[in-house]
């Protein structure tokens, strides 16, 4: 099947997800209950597909959506505080023909660019279980085979890093941080920055500056490949 058509048919299976009985649980209980600042918002409530650029050469790993960002928007970091400072950073670097994303009919396009999670449904507490990482694992790697086009992986976070290092068979595993770059045998960089969540942002350990560098390296990385 041609990759961008079995991108898609990944991105609707995602969204009709029902394997893990806790997150499903989880997920709806947070669409009827709401957020007082949403309350009159219809939550997505589902599986969370990636978005993006389909021939995109810059492949961007989360962790999992949010429950009142994505789980309400029903796009990928789209909705809360993560999300506003990458879609604003991917706009300066020239990346996203907008800086911000409200919801799914904003209009934002990202050029070169997709970004997606390997757990697709938002967890309680933000931490899924090894089961629930498992049910999702088939998704991230058919998304990994399909985006055929990407030369640098950009994995914001630890556990982004392990889980995308152990797909796209990175051994051994050079330690995470803060802009550590390793090669794949396939010619790809993965390439590490830490988390866009609140925790980091707010409290400076990861900066605008930071980022913005992070995503240069990931372009000239990109362009020369």
């Amino acid at each position: 099947m041609d990759p961008i058509r079995t991108l898609r048919k990944v991105n609707k299976e995602v969204a009709l997800c029902v394997a893990c009985p806790r997150l499903v649980d989880w997920r709806e209980k947070v669409s009827i209950e709401k957020r007082a600042a949403f309350i009159e918002e219809e939550y997505w409530g589902k599986g969370v597909p990636g978005f993006g650029d389909e021939k995109a050469r810059i492949l961007i790993v989360g962790l999992a959506p949010a429950a009142h960002g994505a789980n309400r928007t029903g796009r990928v970091f789209t909705g809360d505080r993560s999300g506003d400072f990458l879609f604003a950073a991917l706009h300066r670097a020239g990346l996203a023909n907008q800086p911000d994303s409200k919801n799914r009919e904003d209009g934002l396009e990202l050029n070169d660019v997709y970004v997606t999670a390997p757990v697709k449904c938002a967890p309680p507490a933000n931490k899924p279980n090894p089961e629930e990482k498992a049910n999702c694992r088939p998704f991230f790697q058919r998304e990994l085979q399909a985006l055929d086009q990407v030369k640098v992986v950009l994995v914001l976070g630890q556990i982004g890093y392990q889980s995308t290092a152990t797909e796209l068979g990175l051994n051994p595993k050079p330690k995470f941080g803060h802009g550590v770059e390793a090669s794949l045998p396939n010619g790809k960089t993965i390439l590490c920055s830490y988390h866009v969540s609140q925790q980091n942002t707010f409290t400076g350990k990861l900066t605008e500056p930071m980022f913005d560098s992070v995503l240069k390296r990931a372009k000239d990385l990109a362009k020369a490949q």
